[in-house]
């Protein structure tokens, strides 16, 4: 087993060492503008005991093997002035078995931007700046759990597009203080309203709003794009402490029937947050990073929305569906905790490739008005970095709750579930 491992680090390690600033064209003599590129993907090999009832091509399966490409992207960012800054993301989530045949490359950024002063930048198109988290506008590119905290999307791939939407935003850095507002017009999305269900409101969507700002007590952290400010983990290279709080609201969003007549339900999130990642023996190259999040999400009475990401399957008998799904989403409140801990760079030896460790849990407690138990989700997990985030492979174990209705019309934990997920994530830039 060692000289399997030892045989992968090598051959990983020789893909990493191979990479260099190749993609980036400097526009000026001292690199002030530029055009710069780069191809990241996420490759993903499952194990999941699935929900009861789950069916994959009419078949029930109580556990199942996949192999699939969580994410790709592909980004085009140009500096094109000293002032004017433009950034295009391409690529989608979930290539999978249900997928593979008809998966379509989607434009997921398209956005151009002006920095009048450090203090205050104007952008247009389509973007991802939004307030509300850190864990809303986060890099996925450096996450330090297996996957994101999906919570935090709220009404991804509802009204909106991996996140993503059309509408302008403004940014700064006032000293310590750095702050997003963002406008966007959601995408029009609806199912009829029906009586004592709410759900996504068949009408035309109201323009959404979104703000944040957190003060930053040690480094700063970049704002340059809607990701370089949400970092899982800086493995050491920052000192960072953060405090923030943030809002999200949209006007009329849900509805649902009652006697018969329709009744509509603004869209309305707030969060506070704090975030810790710092260096802890320089010579051994050991770090720390910590988050801590509470937030308090109102989709309309009683809404519940169970997600299961990256996923295939159909069929299910419980109340969390088919697959990997649990209630994710919902009315109610959250909190959200992380803790990693980068262990010496020596351990697994002196040689460069060998890599380094970091263990990992993230802990998401969701508190929602539709159900009658709190649902814990754990992911416990490993990074081996071979060089940082650009070349690391991830080994995670998840465990969700298992819901059902019980004869009192109560929905109450009845069993958990898990899931193994081996990642590895390669970039090229």
């Amino acid at each position: 087993m060692r000289k399997i491992l030892f045989i992968i680090a090598v051959f990983i390690a020789e893909v990493s060492l191979g990479q260099s600033n190749a993609l980036k064209l400097n526009l000026d003599e001292d690199g002030t503008t530029y055009i710069k590129g780069s191809v990241r993907t996420m490759f993903w090999a499952r194990y999941m005991d699935m929900n009861p009832g789950t069916t994959i091509n009419n078949e029930l399966v109580n556990n199942d093997v996949d192999f699939s490409i969580r994410r790709l992207r592909i980004a085009i960012q140009s500096q094109i002035t000293p002032k004017l800054y433009f950034y295009s993301l391409m690529g989608g989530n979930n290539i999978n078995s249900r997928s593979e045949k008809d998966w379509k490359m989607g434009v997921l950024d398209l956005n151009v931007e002006y920095e009048f002063a450090e203090e205050f930048s104007l952008g247009i198109g389509k973007h991802a700046w939004d307030g509300l988290s850190r864990n809303l506008v986060r890099s996925s590119a450096s996450l330090m759990a297996l996957d994101a905290p999906l919570f935090s999307l709220l009404s991804v791939n509802m009204n909106d597009d991996v996140g993503r939407g059309f509408g302008i935003w403004s940014k700064g850095q006032i000293g310590k203080f750095d702050y997003i507002l963002s406008l966007k017009k959601p995408t029009p999305y609806g199912v009829a309203a029906q009586e004592g269900v709410t759900g996504y409101a068949l009408n035309s969507p109201k323009l959404r709003s979104s703000a944040y700002v957190k003060y930053e007590f040690l480094d700063n952290e970049s704002n340059k794009t809607a990701y370089s400010g949400g970092a899982g983990t800086y493995l050491g290279k920052k000192k960072i402490l953060n405090l923030g709080a943030g809002y999200l609201f949209e006007p009329e969003m849900t509805s649902r029937l009652v006697n018969n007549e329709e009744v509509y339900y603004d869209f309305k999130n707030w969060a506070v947050e704090i975030f810790y990642d710092t260096p802890l023996n320089t010579d051994k190259a050991t770090a720390l990073t910590c988050y801590l999040g509470y937030f308090n999400t109102d989709f309309g009475l009683d809404y519940i929305r169970n997600v299961g990401a990256n996923g295939y399957t159909s069929g299910g008998t419980s109340f969390n569906g088919s697959g990997t799904a649990f209630p994710m989403m919902g009315t109610g409140d959250i909190v959200f905790f992380q803790f990693g801990y980068l262990l010496p760079k020596d351990l697994l030896g002196k040689k460069k490739f060998n890599g380094q460790l970091q263990p990992n849990i993230a802990i998401q407690q969701s508190y929602f008005d539709a159900l009658d138990d709190a649902a814990t989700v754990v992911d416990l997990g490993v990074n081996w970095y071979f060089k940082g985030h650009t070349n690391k492979l991830t080994l995670g174990y998840q465990s969700r709750p298992i819901f059902n209705e019980n004869t009192l019309g109560e929905i109450k934990e009845t069993d958990r579930k898990g899931m193994f997920a081996l990642q590895y994530q390669i970039v090229i830039n």
